[in-house]
This record gives C-alpha cells, sequence and structure tokens, in this order.
C-alpha cells in the first residue's frame, strides 16, 4: 500500500476556523465530555454493584452506557484537545484506527438498541415466559452478538478506505476522520464505494430504525391488557428507548441515505450523535426510571456511611 499512498498524516479543518468560536466550543464540549463520563460511568457503576437492578434490562442499560462513554472517548477527546491548535493533524493510521472504533461502537450501539427492544417486548408482550426467554446465557449471547455486528460493520469500512490511494489531498473538511471526507481525497473514482457506503450504513439505518418502530408500536398496542400502574411503568420505560432511538437514528438516516457527498450540515449532524447523544442517554434513561434513581441514591447514602 505504501508506493500508492504519498500521504502519512491528514489535516482537519475542525468544527470552525474562528479563533474565538474555537475557544467557546473547547469550554462547551469539555463540559459535555466531562458530563457524558460521569453521567455514563455512574449508570454502568450503578448497575455493576446494585442488587435491585439485576433484571436484563439494566444488564443492558449498563453496556449501553459502558459503549456510549468508549464511543464518546474515541472522537471527542481528540476534537477538544484540536480546538487549542491552529493546525490540526492526524496521522493516517490513527485516521484509520478512528474510523474503526468510531464505526464498531456506534454499529455495537444500534444492535443493542435493538436487543434492548427486543428485551422491552418480552416483558411487556410475555410476562410469564421473559425471565426463561431473557436467561442470563441468552443476554451474554445476545450483547455478543451486538459486538460482533458492530465490528463487522467497522471492519467493511477499515478495508474499503484503507486500501484507497492518497497521493496529494490531505485536507479534510470536518473534526474527525469519516467516510464521506476520506472518499473525497482519494485519487481515484470512489462512487462505487460511497454507494456501497449508502447500501451498507443507510439499510442499516432505515431498516433497524423501521423495525425498532414496528416493535415499539406492537409493544404499545399490547399496553391495554395491562394494569394501569404496569400501564404507566411501561410507558415511561418505552418512552426512553424511542428517545434514544430517534436522537440517534435520525442524524444518521440524513447522513447515509443520500448520494455520497459531503454537506455543511454535516458537522452538526455528527457533533449530535458523537457527542451530544450519548451525554443525553443517561439523562434520558435515570430521569424517568424510579429504579435506577433509588439504586443510585442507595450507593450514594452507603459511600458516604
Amino acid at each position: 500500500m505504501e508506493h500508492r499512498n504519498n500521504v502519512t498524516e491528514f489535516v482537519l479543518l475542525g468544527l470552525t476556523q474562528s479563533l474565538q468560536g474555537q475557544k467557546i466550543l473547547f469550554v462547551v464540549f469539555l463540559i459535555i465530555y466531562i458530563g457524558t463520563m460521569v453521567g455514563n460511568l455512574l449508570i454502568a457503576v450503578t448497575v455493576m454493584v446494585s442488587p435491585s437492578l439485576d433484571a436484563p434490562m439494566y444488564f443492558f442499560l449498563g453496556y449501553l452506557s459502558f459503549m456510549d462513554a468508549v464511543y464518546s472517548t474515541t472522537i471527542t477527546p481528540n476534537m477538544i484537545i484540536d480546538l487549542l491548535y491552529d493546525k490540526k493533524t492526524i496521522s493516517f493510521q490513527a485516521c484509520m484506527s478512528q474510523l474503526f472504533t468510531g464505526h464498531l461502537f456506534g454499529g455495537a450501539e444500534v444492535l443493542l438498541l435493538v436487543v434492548m427492544a427486543y428485551d422491552r417486548y418480552v416483558a411487556i408482550c410475555k410476562p410469564l415466559h421473559y425471565l426463561t426467554i431473557m436467561n442470563q446465557r441468552a443476554c451474554v449471547l445476545l450483547l455478543l452478538l451486538a459486538w460482533v455486528g458492530g465490528f463487522l460493520h467497522a471492519i467493511v469500512k477499515l478495508l474499503s478506505v484503507y486500501s484507497l490511494p492518497f497521493c496529494g489531498p490531505n485536507v479534510i473538511d470536518h473534526f474527525i476522520c469519516d467516510m464521506y471526507p476520506l472518499l473525497k481525497l482519494a485519487c481515484t473514482d470512489t462512487y462505487i464505494i460511497g454507494l456501497t457506503v449508502i447500501a451498507n450504513d443507510g439499510t442499516i439505518c432505515v431498516g433497524i430504525f423501521t423495525v425498532l418502530l414496528i416493535s415499539y408500536g406492537v409493544i404499545l398496542h399490547s399496553l391495554k391488557t395491562l394494569s394501569q400502574g404496569g400501564r404507566h411503568k411501561a410507558l415511561s420505560t418505552c418512552g426512553s428507548h424511542i428517545t434514544v432511538v430517534v436522537l440517534f437514528f435520525v442524524p444518521c438516516i440524513f447522513m447515509y441515505v443520500r448520494p455520497p457527498f459531503t454537506l455543511p450540515i454535516d458537522k452538526f449532524l455528527t457533533v449530535f450523535y458523537t457527542v451530544i447523544t450519548p451525554m443525553l442517554n443517561p439523562l434520558i434513561y435515570t430521569l424517568r426510571n424510579e429504579e435506577m434513581k433509588n439504586a443510585m441514591k442507595k450507593l450514594w447514602t452507603r459511600r458516604r456511611k
């Protein structure tokens, strides 16, 4: 690959060229990143150490928080540090690593949201068989499937870009290494690869989003068989899940269900699902979940003693 590739590093243009704007964004993103890490790790630790949160739903929620923390860490710290420098460079290998890890955790998280929807479907539509269907082995297997799916998705991305020749232009008009900005720089026709990105990401985003909406539709339809209290609890949980799903998938669909070119709004959308959504997830899940709030209170009062 080396003889076809003269590019050893890429220059990232970042979110803004304004120095004042970069200082403001540095403070904003630093606060968001700290909030994201504290919120998600707090949920992960609470689920791990609280005996009252041993249900499959919390097992998956703990891993979702862990994924959000790591997903955010693959992108946000780099972006924050870059805001302090005039010239933002990233080596070719680091760029490929960022592309791979971003899509690994993003892909695994998408599949985990499907698993969580299935968990809610079984809990609400087949309550008597819930613990038999969602036993510990099944939960671990479903989690493993999410990781494997994320890995396969990311490896396809990496291989399709890694084999491309980069022979001159190395300025990426973005704050991270992503597919479309990289395809623009390759010294070959990338139209077919662009179409495979739409086929891969677009189909995944639209297909899974549709499946999730249908599954939650089925769940909400079956709520009428529950008691008033059970209905309120199920609505609250499903409401949280649907909010997270919409926040994650709508920007994703806009990014990938269209011809393979970059738009000015892409940076904002990428900020939304790589920086904002991982911060909102812990808030959405904890604020609407009494059991989670009670477990956190118990954990902290125990710590103080």
